[in-house]
Order: structure tokens, then C-alpha cells, then sequence
């Protein structure tokens, strides 16, 4: 996915970004040809570790430092929560990008529609086949 076609004012993604890969800068690349101003959320490694059940391998503000270094990312935040609403009311985006292995989802179809009566678009963006965190650490520890 290149462009969609319209151009947003302020673009909003986020996720764990742990052992940074092509994956991740796909998803930023995307985001930021879609938006004027992208700005990525980092999740803490609290809140990693409240729904994976274990922390990043890379300390948050680390994380924070590499994606904030990426080419297009005009802000970065840790985030100390997932709820969309929530983060709309601190970030005011127009859009939001998420892969779209989550599209479908119940908790996505929930957003699109709490968003949705925000006007917050939800552009789902084409997973990057083949490279993976979780892939990443197999092979790391079958080494």
C-alpha cells in the first residue's frame, strides 16, 4: 500500500516496535505517505507485559529512541495504555494505521466504530509477510 488516496492531517500508529524490523518500518513508511504529521506510539513495557505476559526485550525508552529516529516519524510517545479513545483525546489524529492482521477482530471492529463516531479514519495496512518479532525471537533461541 503506497497511498490511499486521501491525504490526513495527523496520522496515528503504535505497538510494541521490539527488535525493530522491515515489518515495523513498513508500517511507518505507509502511515507517513497518508498523513501530514505521524505521530507513533511505543507501548511501555508495563503494558507489554499486561498482555503478552512478558516484557520487550528492548527497554521502552530505547524502543522510544529507535522509532523516533525513524525517517517520517514526526513524534514519538511511550504509551501507558492501548485504548484508542483514550489516545485520541491526548494526540488528536484524524487517522489511525494498524496492520491488517487485526482487521475483523471484535476489539478492532469495536474501534472502528467508537473512532469512526470521532471521524477518525482506521487504515489498515498490509502485513509485511515473512518477518515477524515473534519469528525473530525463535530463531534467536534456536541458535
Amino acid at each position: 500500500m503506497e497511498s490511499i488516496g486521501k491525504r490526513y492531517k495527523i496520522g496515528y500508529t503504535d505497538g510494541v516496535y521490539d527488535l525493530f524490523h522491515v515489518g515495523h518500518l513498513n508500517m511507518i513508511e505507509t502511515a507517513k505517505k497518508n498523513c501530514e504529521y505521524l505521530i507513533v506510539g511505543v507501548h511501555s513495557d508495563e503494558v507489554v507485559h499486561q498482555y503478552k505476559h512478558r516484557y520487550p526485550i528492548i527497554p521502552e525508552e530505547e524502543r522510544a529512541r529507535i522509532v523516533g529516529a525513524v525517517k517520517g516519524v514526526d513524534r514519538v510517545v511511550i504509551n501507558e495504555v492501548r485504548d484508542k479513545l483514550t489516545l485520541l483525546e491526548r494526540y488528536h489524529f484524524d487517522v489511525v494505521f494498524i496492520g491488517d492482521d487485526w482487521k475483523g477482530t471484535e476489539r478492532w471492529n469495536n474501534f472502528e466504530k467508537i473512532l469512526g463516531e470521532q471521524n477518525v479514519d482506521v487504515i489498515y495496512v498490509p502485513y509485511t509477510k515473512g518477518i515477524s518479532t515473534t519469528d525473530i525471537r525463535k530463531k534467536i533461541l534456536d541458535m
